[in-house]
C-alpha cells in the first residue's frame, strides 16, 4: 500500500494550493482518507477527512470555510484544496488511508511521505 502526497510549495498569505493524495490501496473507494500536518515545533494535528461514506466531511476549526476535502474514487485520489491560506497554515502536510478510520491520526494504518506547504507573510 502506497500513498503520495504532492501539490504542496511556497505561496503568499491569502494564495491557495491544491494538495493531492495518489493511493494504491483498493479499493479506495472503501477508504476514509485523512489530511494532518504538522507545523515545527508543534505536534502532528488532524486537518480534514473524507469517507468512503456519504458522511460529511470533516474539519479541524482552524481551517472550516478555507480548506475543503474531496476525493475521486476513479482516479483513486483525495485532494485538499486550501484557499486564504494564513503563515499558520505553513506546515508539512500529510495525506492517510484506512478503511475504518475518521479524525485521530492514531486510527490510521496508511500514510504518505508528506508535501511541505509553507506560507509567507
Amino acid at each position: 500500500v502506497q500513498l503520495q502526497a504532492f501539490g504542496g510549495g511556497l505561496v503568499q498569505a491569502g494564495g491557495s494550493l491544491r494538495l493531492s493524495c495518489a493511493a494504491s490501496v483498493r479499493p479506495f473507494s472503501s477508504y476514509t482518507v485523512g489530511w494532518f500536518r504538522r507545523a515545527p515545533g508543534k505536534e502532528r494535528e488532524f486537518v480534514a477527512a473524507t469517507s468512503w461514506s456519504s458522511r460529511t466531511p470533516s474539519y479541524a476549526d482552524s481551517v472550516k470555510g478555507r480548506f475543503t476535502a474531496s476525493r475521486d474514487n476513479a482516479k483513486n485520489t483525495g485532494y485538499l484544496q486550501m484557499n486564504s491560506l494564513k503563515p499558520e497554515d505553513t506546515a508539512v502536510y500529510y495525506c492517510a488511508a484506512d478503511p475504518r478510520a475518521w479524525v485521530s491520526d492514531y486510527e490510521y494504518n496508511y500514510w504518505g511521505q508528506g508535501t511541505q506547504v509553507t506560507v509567507s507573510s
